[in-house]
């Protein structure tokens, strides 16, 4: 039987950052790890909140730096749903959408609708390059249509 530490989360986010050539910081592997961790979709507030533990102390502006650097180095995903902040998962490059409900905004992955990357078979001059689409289906979740 193996034990985990509590430093083997860190560990794994300055393995993660260094993978992707980027700099080591303590907030970073913070944010990394708290994205990692989380099994749902969450907003930087909620992610600062949570890489705080480890800091100490982490404003919302670097918060918001750090996130864009790990967005842009292909770390995490940064989903935005109308009506919704900005929301950040792990990136899994599984190209999936989400479902957002109504009610309570929950949001949810789905797997891809259509086909590969990028899901879907748009009609544009053959000149567009698409890169990327993002679907969201909206509706009510199963605890709503309980209630």
């Amino acid at each position: 039987m193996t034990t985990t530490t509590a430093d083997e989360p860190m560990e794994l986010a300055a393995a993660r950052l260094r993978e992707a050539g980027m700099r080591v910081t303590a907030p970073r592997m913070a944010v990394l790890t708290a994205v990692s961790d989380s099994a749902s979709h969450l907003d930087a507030d909620a992610l600062r909140e949570r890489a705080q533990r480890v800091t100490g102390s982490l404003s919302l502006q670097a918060t918001y730096n750090v996130l864009r650097a790990l967005t842009d180095a292909g770390l995490i995903r940064c989903t935005q749903i109308a009506g919704h902040p900005a929301r950040y998962e792990a990136e899994n490059h599984d190209n999936h959408h989400h479902f957002v409900c109504r009610n309570c905004g929950a949001i949810r992955d789905v797997e891809c609708a259509v086909g590969a990357a990028p899901c879907m078979e748009p009609r544009l001059p053959k000149e567009y390059a698409v890169q990327e689409a993002a679907v969201t289906f909206w509706g009510v979740c199963p605890d709503c249509r309980l209630a």
